[in-house]
């Protein structure tokens, strides 16, 4: 198909947002809610410890993703950037090597957490009550490691390829069977923190081949045989496209590990003592993942539509799409931000029992820490922004500068001066001032857009 007969070049923009964003949304959401359901069933049958439990073992989670994401949104980028320039040969080599990458990179994952399970725990800051919850459920969550993350990346190139339901239903498929196996094994079987992470486990497997079965099903490509190879220059081509969203997905991996090593030593120090604020930010922070997975979900729906049009200059398009994109965010951030801060002990009831002190604790904790989420999406979507138009040192930047340069070092410095509060309110400064660095960066590159068009314009006119 020539590029300017591609609908990604000339359909209407919202119309293409809606067949792309809603099904990655749905997608990211499903994904998300693994944990999320994990959390819920875990909390009624076992109690706020189990919760703890999956709290610590949450950032191998977060590592996992960010190997899924590097590879997946850094070959979906190339993908689509090769097909906007119409060069297909170099669009089939990056799929066949990017599943060749998720394979053997999540087979080595799993492996290293089974190696080093007990030395990790600890440094995500699992206590003496906790540990033993922690050790039954990462064990088990370890084995599908490999499978999260061919999934995630297959779902994103067949989203790239213009099937987002594919890739939905893919979600879909192992969130379903998790939903349902999750209680038989919790309440039935009695199998505790064990029997949540094998349904996880057993919902990842039916996700995974679905996903698997799509790669003879590219609609814009036809894979052969020679294409399913490692090459190292088209790794680091992946790589370097997909390295923003991964670092952000690291660097919440830091964060946590930071966040949970300071709970629980400041929690020491007040009547809350070690667990309660370990469980109640587990229940905080992945209430929240549900938020950025619908946030994340728009960015990565804009992310063909995007990458296509840079590719085939279309600089207009990509400005319009960015702006829908951020639009959608503030619409779906502010309806978060009303029901964490007007419903937080509703929404931390749902995650078990607990006694008075816990919720005290968690509900202030939502209200104090998610403060700034109304502005916190425009940075996730504007550091996906640069990789899919090619320019991944950008936003590997801009993805760094809420986690590493700003979070982590008030997570370290706040606490000193105000205790518990200091670590609740390094959250919403972290976010005020990632938001208006993202501002400048976006600025001057619309202002650079605006310049190739306009040189664009002259060219053609000469």
């Amino acid at each position: 198909m020539d590029r300017t007969e591609h609908p990604l070049g000339y359909e209407k923009i919202s119309v293409l947002l809606r067949r792309f964003a809603v099904p990655s949304v749905i997608a990211m959401v499903v994904s998300s809610l693994y944990n999320i359901v994990d959390q819920i069933f875990i909390g009624q049958g076992v109690g706020y410890l189990g919760n703890a439990a999956t709290n610590v073992a949450y950032p191998l989670t977060t590592i996992c993703m960010a190997i899924a994401l590097l590879i997946g949104i850094g070959s979906a980028s190339r993908f689509s950037l090769c097909l906007g320039a119409g060069e297909k040969e170099a669009a089939r080599k990056a799929v066949g090597n990017a599943v060749c990458m998720m394979i053997a990179s999540g087979v080595l994952y799993a492996a290293l957490i089974e190696i080093f399970l007990d030395p990790l725990l600890k440094a995500f800051g699992a206590t003496a009550d906790v540990m033993p919850y922690a050790q039954e459920y990462t064990r088990v969550i370890a084995v599908g490691m490999p499978l999260l993350i061919v999934t995630n990346g297959l779902s994103s190139l067949a989203r790239a390829d213009g099937s987002p339901g594919y890739s939905m239903t893919c979600m879909l498929i192992g969130a379903v069977i998790n939903t349902i196996l999750d209680p038989i094994f919790i309440f039935v079987f009695h199998m505790g923190v064990t029997g949540a992470a094998i349904a996880t486990v057993i919902g990842q497997l039916f996700s995974c081949v679905a996903a698997i079965l799509y790669i003879p099903r590219f609609k814009n490509i036809q894979l052969r045989k020679e294409h399913f190879r490692l090459v190292p220059a088209e790794c680091a081509r992946t790589a370097s496209l997909g390295m923003s969203n991964s670092l952000n997905q690291v660097a919440l991996t830091f964060v946590q590990i930071v966040l949970n090593n300071s709970l629980t030593f400041y929690g020491s120090a007040s009547i809350y003592g070690e667990d309660i604020p370990l469980a109640a930010c587990g229940i905080v922070i992945k209430t929240n993942a549900i938020l950025l997975a619908v946030i994340i979900g728009i960015s990565q729906g804009s992310q063909p539509i995007i990458g296509f049009n840079y590719g085939a200059k279309n600089y207009d398009r990509v400005r319009q799409t960015y702006k829908l994109a951020i639009l959608c965010n503030m619409v779906i951030s502010l309806a978060g931000f009303l029901m964490f801060q007007f419903l937080p002990r509703q929404i931390i009831s749902l995650f078990g029992t607990g006694e008075e002190l816990y919720f005290e604790f968690a509900v202030r904790f939502m209200r104090v820490y998610l403060m700034m989420v109304l502005v916190n999406g425009v940075q996730l979507i504007s550091s996906n922004f640069f990789s899919a138009i090619g320019k991944p040192v950008k936003g590997l930047v801009l993805s760094m500068t809420r986690q590493v340069l700003f979070l982590i070092p008030l997570l370290l410095i706040l606490p000193l001066f105000m205790g518990l509060d200091g670590i609740m309110y390094s959250g919403p400064c972290a976010d005020l001032v990632a938001f208006v660095v993202t501002i400048v960066m976006i600025s001057w590159e619309m202002r650079s857009m605006k310049e190739k068009e306009k040189w664009q314009s002259n060219s053609i006119h000469i």
